[in-house]
C-alpha cells in the first residue's frame, strides 16, 4: 500500500509544532498504542528517498531525450528503469510487512544514565528481512537482519535527563532495502516507559537527626559473633561455652558470653535536609537508601505526605526508590 507522506511531516511526530496535536491524534487512531504490533499495510508508510527522487529525475530526462530524438533504445532503457522502480516499491514494502515488534522489558536507571528498553522482533514466515533500522528519537539506531533466524532481541538505550517516568515516544522502524530508492517506515507506540531514579549524590553518613536506633545499644550479649565476657553458668547454657579453666581454679562455673551488632533502624526524613532544593534533597536521600540497603539496615522514608515504615530487602529498596523517582516529578 503506497501512502504519501513527506519526511518534514514525520519529523514533527515527537516534536511540538503546528501540526503536532493533529498528527498525534491521527497516528493514535491509525497506529494505536500496543505493547506488541504486527506491521501491515495499515501502519506501514512508503515514500521515495532522496536517492529515489534523483532516480526519478534521471528517468524523466531519459524519457524526454527518447521522445525528442525518437530513440527506441533510450525508450527501452527508460521503461526498464521505471519497471525497476515499481518492483523496488514491492520489495521495500515487503521488507517490513509481517514483522512483529514487542516490548519485552525495561531497566530503570538513575538520572544522567541510559535507560535500556528491550525489544523482540519476530517473523512468522519464511521471508528474509534485511537492514531493518530501529530507533527512538533520542536513542542511537540499531540495525537487525532476520535471515537465518525467526526472532531477535534488540536493546535500545535512551538517555535519562530527568528523574521520574521516562517515555521515549514512538519507535521508528524503517528500511531502504534493497536499492535505497524508497523508504518504508512506521511509527509505533509500544507503551514504553521506565523509572528514572534521582542521581545519588555522595553525602557521607546520614546526619544524626536523620537516623534513629530503635533498638538502643548496638551490643547484644546473646549473640555469637565476638567474645563479650563471662557470666554465671545457667543450666540452659551449652557445655562448649563453659569456662573450664575458671572451674579448675575453683572459681565456679562460668559461661562465655558473645556479642553481635544489632541492626540499625534508620529514618531518612525530608525535613532533616533544610536549605537544599528538591532535587538535591532527593539525591542525598537516594544515596542514603542505597547505602542502608548495602549494610542491610532497617530503614524508612519520610517525604511530604508520604511515610514508608522501616524494612529491608530488594522489594523495600525498590519501593523507596520509586517514591523518590516519582515525588513531584511532573513539577520539574
Amino acid at each position: 500500500m503506497l501512502q504519501m507522506s513527506g519526511k518534514p511531516l514525520i519529523n514533527t511526530i515527537n516534536k511540538p509544532g503546528f501540526f503536532h496535536s493533529r498528527l498525534q491524534a491521527w497516528l493514535k487512531k491509525r497506529v494505536p498504542p500496543q505493547s506488541s504490533v504486527v506491521l501491515t499495510s495499515r501502519n506501514i508508510f512508503i515514500f521515495p528517498s532522496k536517492a529515489g527522487f534523483v532516480f526519478l529525475l534521471f528517468v524523466m530526462l531519459l524519457w524526454l531525450l527518447a521522445t525528442n530524438y525518437e530513440n527506441n533504445l533510450v525508450f527501452a532503457l527508460t521503461y526498464l528503469l521505471i519497471s525497476l522502480f515499481i518492483v523496488s516499491i514491492l520489495h521495500t514494502y515487503s521488507n517490513l510487512s509481517g514483522l512483529q515488534l514487542s516490548l519485552v522489558g525495561n531497566h530503570p536507571a538513575y538520572r544522567e544514565e541510559d535507560v535500556a528498553f528491550e525489544l523482540l522482533v519476530e517473523k512468522h514466515n519464511s521471508r528474509a528481512y534485511e537492514n531493518i533500522i530501529l530507533s527512538w528519537p533520542s536513542s542511537s539506531p540499531a540495525v537487525i537482519n532476520l535471515a537465518g533466524q525467526d526472532q531477535q532481541r534488540v536493546t535500545l538505550h535512551v538517555p535519562a535527563q530527568r528523574r521520574g517516568l521516562l517515555s521515549p515516544g514512538r519507535l521508528l522502524v524503517e528500511t531502504r532495502y534493497p536499492l535505497g530508492l524508497l523508504r518504508a517506515w512506521s511509527w509505533l507506540d509500544l507503551n514504553a516507559s521506565a523509572l528514572v531514579f534521582p542521581a545519588p549524590v555522595k553525602a557521607g553518613p546520614p546526619p544524626l537527626q536523620a537516623g534513629s536506633l530503635d533498638q538502643g545499644d548496638q551490643i547484644n550479649v546473646s549473640g555469637n559473633d565476638d567474645f563479650y565476657g563471662f557470666r554465671q553458668y545457667q543450666p540452659s547454657d551449652p557445655l562448649k561455652q563453659v569456662s573450664w579453666k575458671h572451674y579448675a581454679k575453683g572459681q565456679g562455673l562460668l559461661s562465655k558470653s558473645y556479642s553481635e551488632t544489632a541492626t540499625q533502624t534508620l529514618w531518612f526524613d525530608w525535613e532533616h535536609l533544610p536549605g537544599l532544593d528538591r532535587e538535591s534533597r532527593l539525591s542525598r536521600l537516594c544515596y542514603w537508601v542505597l547505602e542502608a540497603a548495602k549494610r542491610q539496615d532497617d530503614y524508612g522514608l519520610r517525604l511530604p505526605g508520604i511515610e514508608i515504615p522501616p524494612g529491608q530487602g530488594r522489594h523495600h529498596k525498590n519501593k523507596l526508590l520509586r517514591e523518590l523517582a516519582l515525588f513531584e516529578w511532573d513539577q520539574q
